[in-house]
């Protein structure tokens, strides 16, 4: 047992502290993963709420079902019906031609949530955003580039025993692999593929830094192997480490579209405005050697806001009229129902009832869907293909 004293503190220590950090976080795994091994999608829709999301309306699913071209929904002992799966709403959008994708002529976009401070919410913006892409019918890449596996946990896997070094995106950006299709995994969420982390990957760093020197041009590697298997997706999402790395410069390099989640205090909108003169830079020093990052579109992306506290409340209106049309109107609000997810290693999304109470989720999902739709419209209107239905609906 390693007990504190006035002297030295050596290896042991830390090793005593790994040791408890990670068993900690073994039980929380495993109490995640158990009894099946496996994650599932408990959620369902109800027909109403499948009828908004697929496009049609229920008397005209009724109708497919009763024709046989739609399986009919199970029912419970009672007679009521089951609520449809995300399953059974791409099918309804296969059938009824309403699947929001673009066409072969669009290039798909790759979004990076990113901020060199931890704890602004990133990897939960990654993964909230994932699954609402996926409930609106799109083909969604989620790329977790983080050692600390947050979201390959979150999507289904369990980083400490699944994961292993080359099943990482390490390999390829090493130059071990010549096509990220090898670390490509299905997830429990139809619609959602996933290159995952652990902490294997930590070491990519310095193995990358010891080859981009002098050699600039390999942070282009990550954009190189995207655009090799974009054709399978519409949206491409990236969750970069909290730190000024070569990873990160390496998302930022990939990315043809950035959000920048901060909470509205004064340390984070600091870290921000210096996160913002890094970039700049970065980016101009890569530019002088040839390797030019463009976007599509930035955003600001307001995270973590409690109204209760009246400094939250002027940093945020300040936010406003400093980032102007660059802040996302819909903010992210503190909400237990976020946290009570985050310790389950799950999302809002996910739950088939709420965790706290029935105000609190729907409030919750309010802001979670307003922002997710403002960046839904900003990615459609990437696509030249969506131009008129947007114009059609008064969003361009």
């Amino acid at each position: 047992m390693i007990t504190m004293d006035s002297g030295s503190v050596g290896l042991d220590a830390l090793r005593f502290l790994r040791q408890r950090a990670e068993d900690v976080l073994s039980a929380l795994r495993e109490d995640v993963f158990a009894p099946e091994g496996e994650k599932t999608l408990r959620r369902t829709w109800s027909i109403s709420e499948a009828s908004e999301l697929v496009g049609r309306s229920p008397q005209s699913i009724r109708l497919a079902e009763k024709d046989g071209k739609l399986p009919s929904p199970e029912r419970l002992e009672n007679g009521r019906r089951c609520g449809y799966s995300l399953e059974d709403m791409n099918r309804m959008r296969a059938l009824f031609g309403t699947e929001p994708r673009r066409s072969s002529a669009d290039e798909a976009v790759i979004l990076s949530f990113s901020n060199f401070k931890g704890g602004v919410g990133k990897s939960s913006f990654a993964c909230h955003s994932a699954q609402y892409f996926a409930i609106h019918g799109y083909r969604v890449l989620i790329v977790d580039l983080d050692s600390q596996a947050s979201t390959t946990t979150v999507f289904g896997f369990n980083p400490d025993l699944q994961i292993g070094r080359d099943e990482t995106i390490a390999p390829y950006l090493l130059g071990e692999q010549h096509s990220l299709h090898y670390g490509v995994r299905k997830t429990y969420w139809p619609g959602i593929d996933l290159i995952p982390s652990a902490l294997h990957f930590y070491s990519a760093e310095y193995e990358l830094a010891a080859q981009v020197s002098g050699n600039v041009e390999l942070l282009e590697t990550l954009r190189a192997g995207l655009a090799g298997v974009a054709d399978d997706y519409d949206i491409i999402i990236l969750d970069p480490p909290p730190a000024l790395g070569l990873i990160s410069i390496s998302a930022l390099v990939a990315a043809n579209a950035l959000v920048i989640p901060v909470p509205p205090a004064n340390i984070d909108f600091a870290s921000t405005a210096h996160f913002l003169s890094m970039v700049i830079d970065t980016l101009e020093t890569l530019r002088r050697h040839g390797v030019d990052p463009s976007y599509q579109f930035v955003r600001v992306a307001l995270s973590k806001l409690d109204e209760r506290k009246s400094t939250q409340g002027a940093i945020s209106e300040m936010m406003r009229k400093v980032f102007g049309s660059y802040l996302l109107t819909t903010p992210i609000k503190d909400s237990a129902e976020i946290d009570n997810a985050s310790a389950r290693f799950e999302t809002v999304y996910e739950q088939p009832v709420p965790l706290t109470s029935r105000e609190v989720h729907r409030r919750c999902v309010t802001y979670l869907d307003g922002l997710n739709r403002e960046i839904e419209i900003l990615v459609r209107r990437t696509w030249p293909s969506h131009h008129d239905a947007l114009r059609e609906a008064g969003l361009m």
